[in-house]
C-alpha cells in the first residue's frame, strides 16, 4: 500500500495524523506547511491531500477545510509511517513494577488489566489464560449410588469440586484406579490436553472405567471455565472522556455493550492469539470492532512458551500508537514471565 505513496506524501500523511492525534481537530493545508519540514506551498500540499482524499487515506468534514485520517489512513500509518522511539519503551519500562513479587495469579492478571489502563490512560483487558485447567491431583469420592464427588487441586492448592451423575454405580475400587491411573499419567497437565490424549491411553483400561475419566475430564474443564472470569477489564470509564465514543446515545449504547456482552471482544481476543506481536484492529475496517472510531491493540501472552491468552488497549482511533503499542508488547511479556515464574 506504501508503495501508491512518494516520499512527499508519505511525510504529509504521517503529519498529519500524527497531529489529529494530538488535538483531536481536522488539519488544513496551511497547518502542514508549518509543520511538516516540507518546503512547500499550501497550494501544493491541498493537491497532495485531494489525491490522499481521492485513494481513501484522508476524509473532510464538512463542517471544516481539514482532513482528518480515514481507517485506511491509520492503517498505513500503524504498518508503514509509524516511529517508536527507543526513550519512550525505557520510560514505559521504568513504570512498570506492578506485575513483580506476586504470585497470586488472578492478582497478577488484574495488575496487568490495571497496569494497561493507567499506563495507556484507555481501558486495559486481558483474557484469562487457558493455563488455570491445569491439574496438580484428582481425586473421586462415592456420594451414593451412581453419584461421585470429582475433586480438582490446581498447582497452586486451589480446589474444585464437581459433581458426576454416573450411568454405572462403580466401586471404591474402581474410582481409586482411576484417580491413580489420571494422578499417574497426566499430573502438571492442561485437562484439555488430557482430553486429547485419554482416546488411545484408555483402549488398554476397562470400558467403564474410561467411560468414567472421559467424563471427570469434560467436567473439570467444565467447572473451571464456569468459575473463571474470561476477560478482565479495567479503565472503563477512562473511555467516558473520549469524545468521539461518547459523544451520542448511540456510541454510549455500543460502548456499553460491549464491556456488557463481551462476545465480540473475547472472539477478537482469542483470534489475536493466534497471531504473533501486537496487532492492531482499527474501527470501520473489522467487523468485530463495534465502533468506527474505536481501535483495539493486542498481543498475545505465554507461559511457558505456550500461548495461553491475549492482553490489549481499547481506545479511540486517534489514540498516540507510538506508546500504546510499546505499552502492549511489554506488558504481554511482563505477564508471560510473571506467570511462567508463577507455574
Amino acid at each position: 500500500m506504501i508503495k501508491e505513496l512518494d516520499n512527499r506524501a508519505q511525510t504529509l500523511l504521517k503529519t498529519l495524523i500524527e497531529r489529529y492525534i494530538a488535538d483531536g481537530q481536522p488539519v488544513g493545508s496551511r497547518a502542514l506547511s508549518k509543520i511538516s519540514g516540507l518546503d512547500l506551498s499550501p497550494a501544493t500540499i491541498r493537491n497532495v491531500m485531494a489525491d490522499l482524499e481521492e485513494m481513501g487515506f484522508v476524509s473532510s468534514p464538512h463542517t471544516s477545510a481539514g482532513r482528518i485520517p480515514t481507517p485506511r489512513g491509520y492503517r498505513l500509518f500503524v504498518d508503514s509511517l509509524l516511529t517508536i522511539g527507543h526513550d519512550e519503551v525505557a520510560s514505559i519500562e521504568s513504570q512498570m513494577h506492578t506485575l513483580e513479587g506476586n504470585n497470586q495469579q488472578q492478582k497478577i492478571i488484574t495488575n496487568a488489566a490495571q497496569m494497561l489502563s493507567s499506563l495507556s490512560q484507555f481501558a486495559g483487558v486481558v483474557m484469562t489464560p487457558r493455563l488455570e485447567s491445569i491439574f496438580q491431583h484428582i481425586e473421586f469420592l462415592r456420594l451414593s449410588e451412581k453419584r461421585i464427588l470429582l475433586v480438582i487441586v490446581s498447582p497452586n492448592g486451589d480446589v474444585q469440586n464437581r459433581l458426576l451423575i454416573t450411568e454405572l454405580d462403580y466401586t471404591p475400587t474402581q474410582l481409586i484406579e482411576a484417580g491413580n491411573y489420571i494422578n499417574k499419567h497426566f499430573s502438571g497437565l492442561a485437562l484439555t490436553e488430557v482430553r486429547q490424549r485419554l482416546g488411545g491411553e484408555l483402549s488398554r483400561l476397562h470400558d467403564e472405567l474410561s467411560t468414567l475419566m472421559k467424563a471427570a475430564v469434560q467436567a473439570g474443564s467444565d467447572a473451571i471455565e464456569e468459575d473463571s472470569e474470561a476477560v478482565v477489564i479495567s479503565g472503563e470509564r477512562n473511555l467516558l472522556n473520549v469524545n468521539e465514543l461518547s459523544s451520542s446515545m448511540n456510541s454510549l449504547r455500543q460502548l456499553f455493550d460491549l464491556f456488557e456482552q463481551k462476545t465480540n471482544l473475547i472472539s477478537l481476543l482469542d483470534i489475536s492469539s493466534r497471531a504473533n506481536g501486537v496487532q492492531i484492529f482499527i474501527g470501520g475496517e473489522s467487523e468485530l470492532v463495534p465502533m468506527d472510531d474505536m481501535s483495539i491493540v493486542t498481543s498475545s501472552y505465554q507461559v511457558n512458551g505456550r500461548v495461553v491468552g491475549t492482553l490489549g488497549v481499547i481506545g479511540p482511533t486517534r489514540m498516540a500508537y507510538e506508546r500504546v503499542i510499546p505499552i502492549v508488547d511489554i506488558t504481554a511479556k511482563l505477564l508471560s514471565n510473571a506467570l511462567s515464574y508463577q507455574i
